[in-house]
Order: C-alpha cells, then structure tokens, then sequence
C-alpha cells in the first residue's frame, strides 16, 4: 500500500487540498456571522452584543464607536474630575452601572436603547431623544453636567450605543434587557438587615463608608462609591430601591454572581439596597420630574403622591397594597 502511495503521490496531494478546501467551504457556510447569532438569541435566548470583530463598520464611524465604547468603560479618565477632556462628572464611570460598557445581560445594557428612543417618558413629561437619556445619566447618576450634544464625545457615544442595538427591531426589547424585576416582597425592606449584608458582601470592594476604591492613577474608581460625594444622587435611576435591588441580584457581589447563578437571595438584594439607599449622597432638584404625580413610580422615595402612601412606604415597601391601589 505504502508503495501504491508514494507512487501516486502527485495525486493524493491533490486529493488532500480538495479535501482541505471542500471542509473549509462547509465550516464558512454552516459557522453563524454575529448578525445571524444574534438573530438566533432574540427568538431562543437573550441578547448577544455585536463585536468589532466580525463587524464591517468602516471609516470615522468605526473609530467613534471605538472611542464611544472608551467613554462609557472609563469615563472619569476623559470626563471626571481630573479629565483630560472635561471634568463634568464625579469619577464614576458609566459602566459602573451599565456593566462592561452596557454589553452585559441584566446589567443595565445598552440593548434596547436605541430601538425605544425617542420615547415618552412620564418623568419628564415629554418625548426624550437619546441625547436626552445620557444627558440625564451625566446629570443624575455622574452627577455633573451634560456633555454637548454636538461634542465629538457626545457623538462618539451615540454612535455606540447605535451600533449595540443596530439589529434590534424598532420598538423592541430582547431578554436581558435593561434590569432584572425581582418578585416583591411581603415585608418593607429592611435597611438594618441590609447593613449585615453589606458588612459581609460588599464592604471588601466598596469600604466600610461606600467609599469604593480608587484605580491606580487615582483618576477613576476600581469599585465605585455607593453613597458620599462622589457616588449617584438623588435623583439616578439606581436609587429606586426596585432598580438597585435587581441591578445587584443578578451582578454582585461582582464576578461572583450571574443572573443564572446569583450569590445574594432575593431578599437579601432587596435589604441590602435599602441600605445602601439611605445613605448620604448628593441631592437634585426633582421639582421638574413627574408632572403627572399619579404616574410616579411604586418605589418614587419622594412625594407628593396621589395614592395617600407615605414617603416611607414608597421608599422601603410593602409594594404590593401601593401596586395594587394604582392599578384601581
């Protein structure tokens, strides 16, 4: 045999390299582009973030995406207090929030932005653009001022948060969107059984005081404050104890927890973000927000209220008689 072989050889080389070829051709046409697997997540599974990689975005538009992707996953470097390009923040970045620059599942992404917006939204009272929504994420949860829309840094992150949900449909939310609704509570939540939970959870990454750790170059922080000066304020999404209270449940402590395999109890994340919430932090004029008091939120900590429940109540919980009263 090995005689018949290497008197054919010519001829098995060429077998191989048709061999070679025709598999290759199959494993092209058979392995999903980034698109098609993304396509696939929204009708089986939850959402897949686009990558650069396989991505054939060119040009300007793909160097803002590049830069956009920057500004969201080390903001206070650009725009923080010791910005090289602004100080308008307070030394969070936003993907202290929106969890590996808005890319994660149940992490506050970025998913379904773009498909929403423009949209109405009862806190404001009107319709808000894009530019809106991150101007309120500079205002509220940096606590600063907001970028100019027409700032290279501004359209470098639309063009981000474009490019992440550039295959959603107009409209629509994929699973993972956005954060997790945890199941309610029988009880108001408990920021004393919280403060257990943060000393045991939390303490190590953001200081006995929420102060959160510094980076390095003392420009950002590694793990960010939760409540003093340069945390959120009163007025970021996040200090409505429902959004805080999911945001942890699926993501901290982090890199421990998933939102398939959490590391704190349900009831555990809802105690421990009443903690984290009654801490000091800075305050914002909300006297613009909801000018229909009847369409604030459950957990809305400040009134006035069209559904006689305290400031308390709306704040801590129980949720369900609150829920149950607007619903009538």
């Amino acid at each position: 045999m090995w005689k018949n072989i290497k008197s054919n050889w010519p001829l098995v080389i060429i077998m191989m390299i048709i061999l070679v070829v025709v598999l290759s051709n199959i494993i092209t046409s058979t392995r999903p582009s980034t698109k098609e697997a993304f396509s696939a997540s929204l009708d089986d599974s939850v959402w897949v973030a686009p990558s650069l990689y396989y991505d054939d975005v060119e040009g300007e538009e793909r160097k803002k995406i590049i830069y956009g992707e920057e500004l969201i996953a080390n903001t206070s470097i650009y725009l923080g207090p010791k910005g090289s390009v602004a100080q308008i923040s307070n030394g969070m970045n936003c993907q202290n929030c929106h969890l590996n620059a808005g890319k994660t599942n149940w992490g506050n992404n970025y998913s379904a932005v773009f498909s929403t917006y423009p949209k109405f939204r009862d806190r404001s009272g009107a319709v808000e653009t894009i530019y809106k929504r991150v101007s309120d994420c500079f205002e509220r949860s940096l606590n600063g001022t907001a970028p100019d829309s027409n700032s290279k840094e501004y359209q470098a992150i639309y063009a981000y948060i474009k490019w992440l949900g550039q295959d959603v449909k107009k409209g629509e939310k994929p699973i993972g969107s956005g954060i997790e609704k945890l199941p309610f509570l029988e009880r108001a939540a408990d920021p004393i059984k919280g403060k257990q939970v943060y000393t045991s959870q939390c303490q190590s990454c953001h200081g006995a005081t929420g102060e959160g750790q510094l980076s390095l170059g003392g420009n950002s922080f590694e793990y960010p404050p939760l409540w003093g000066q340069h945390s959120y304020n009163s007025g970021a999404g996040l200090f409505r104890i429902s959004n805080l209270a999911g945001y942890l449940h699926s993501n901290m402590p982090f890199k421990q927890s998933t939102h398939s395999n959490p590391k704190l109890t349900s009831e555990e994340a809802w105690d421990v973000a009443a903690y984290v919430n009654s801490q000091p932090r800075p305050s914002k004029d909300l006297s613009k927000d909801w000018p229909d008091i009847s369409k604030k939120p459950f957990d809305h900590p400040f009134g006035p209220y069209a559904d006689g429940f305290t400031e308390t109540e709306h704040k801590f919980g129980p949720y369900k008689p609150i829920i149950a009263k607007q619903k009538k």
